[in-house]
């Protein structure tokens, strides 16, 4: 496959980027706001993503998918992202955290009693990784799962959890130790866990700074006890096949990144369009045009870096460098179009209510979330073999 080039997609994927920019504008905008007040997660638009066949663009049509590719799920949640980020995140975990890893590594029967309601929307999923002594360390993982009667007891916590609690989530997969390896390192496994299982709470919701609309709760588990079958690919290998969905999972949360970039740049142009001061539109004085410029110029380098890591995903190349820059370009460029597009807005931008308010707020945690800024320049420090 050729490099995807920005401005240059094949038709299939501009046809769908086309389909899901207006869905987003007439359908996701309107609402945005008030969903946001009210910290309400969005089951119609989910509902309505479902329908639209977001949730299944990566997979292949035996299960309900679209028979798409990661890079079309990327141009969706971009999309999105423009506009409501809340959104953009609940397609984004439900497809490369809830159901991917059981596409990629769960049996039959797993994936038969599963996938296809994941796929479709109908249902979503939650993975368990992050606890509260073990974040960006993820081999500090204290939750434990040993095996009694043909059944999993899984003891411990695990936090920041998104599509964990919603009305419509079906199972979690967490990670787990389940022993101590030969070198004495504990064997990481990942464990299904579906929803209303005794011994497993889902806990009050966060009062998050952004993305309020999003679901994401701390998980207790206390004796859950769930079929040995419920392992979730083999023993011990959790961690790492977390780490390989963790590479998708930047690119997918800088295409994020790129859209909310997008979303202060448009919200910019317009509103500098419009708002006159001494009897010309702002956009006239080259102090707020130069502003806009420059955040054009970091929304288009942030989406060329995402591309180039797509790109490589897709011809089967090691991307795990150019996922790392792609993450951290584009965390870096949507806080500083965040910052200037509030400023372009002057008081306007400091009213929750506005497009731009709910990007500043939204976007701090796209230099935290799917690792840290710090942990993408130890990465590509790393593979640069520094």
């Amino acid at each position: 496959m050729t490099a995807l080039t920005p401005g240059e997609l094949p038709d299939e994927y501009e046809d769908l980027r086309r389909v899901v920019a207006e869905f987003a504008d007439e359908q996701v905008a309107p609402v945005s706001a008030e969903l946001d007040a009210a910290h309400a997660f969005p089951y119609e638009l989910v509902a309505k993503m479902g329908e639209l066949g977001l949730f299944g663009l990566p997979f292949p049509e035996e299960y309900g998918g679209m028979g798409g590719d990661p890079f079309a799920l990327f141009l969706a949640i971009e999309e999105l992202a423009r506009v409501n980020q809340s959104l953009a995140v609940t397609l984004e975990a439900g497809v490369c955290l809830g159901a991917m890893p059981l596409y990629r590594h769960g049996t039959t029967e797993q994936k038969e009693t599963w996938l296809q309601d994941l796929v479709t929307g109908r249902a979503l999923a939650g993975f368990g990784l992050t606890e509260p002594g073990a974040g960006t360390d993820a081999g500090g993982t204290r939750t434990t799962a040993r095996l009694e009667g043909g059944e999993w007891v899984i003891d411990g916590a695990k936090e920041f959890i998104t599509n964990s609690g919603t009305e419509i989530t079906s199972l979690v997969t967490v990670t787990a130790v389940t022993g101590t390896r030969e070198n004495g390192k504990p064997e990481i496994s990942t464990i299904i866990v579906p929803s209303g299982t005794p011994g497993f709470t889902v806990e009050p919701a966060y009062d998050k700074v952004g993305w309020n609309s999003s679901d994401t709760h701390p998980l207790s588990f206390s004796g859950a006890r769930v079929p040995e079958a419920n392992l979730l690919g083999e023993r011990g290998r959790g961690y790492a096949n977390f780490l390989h969905a963790l590479d998708e999972g930047r690119v997918a949360i800088a295409a994020l990144a790129v859209g909310a970039a997008q979303g202060c740049v448009d919200e910019s142009v317009r509103y500098a369009k419009e708002r006159t001061t001494f009897g010309k539109p702002i956009g006239a004085y080259q102090g707020i045009s130069f502003k806009i410029a420059r955040m054009e110029a970091r929304a288009a380098t942030a989406r060329a870096a995402y591309y180039a890591a797509a790109s490589k995903m897709l011809a089967g190349k090691p991307f795990k460098k150019e996922a790392a820059v792609a993450k951290l370009v584009a965390g870096d460029a949507v806080m500083e179009n965040a910052r200037d597009a509030t400023q372009v807005f002057g008081g306007y931008g400091f009213m929750n209510e506005s497009l731009v308010a709910r990007h500043y707020r939204d976007s701090k945690i796209l230099e935290v979330g799917e690792g840290t800024t710090e942990v993408q320049l130890m990465l590509i420090a790393r593979e640069l073999g520094l």
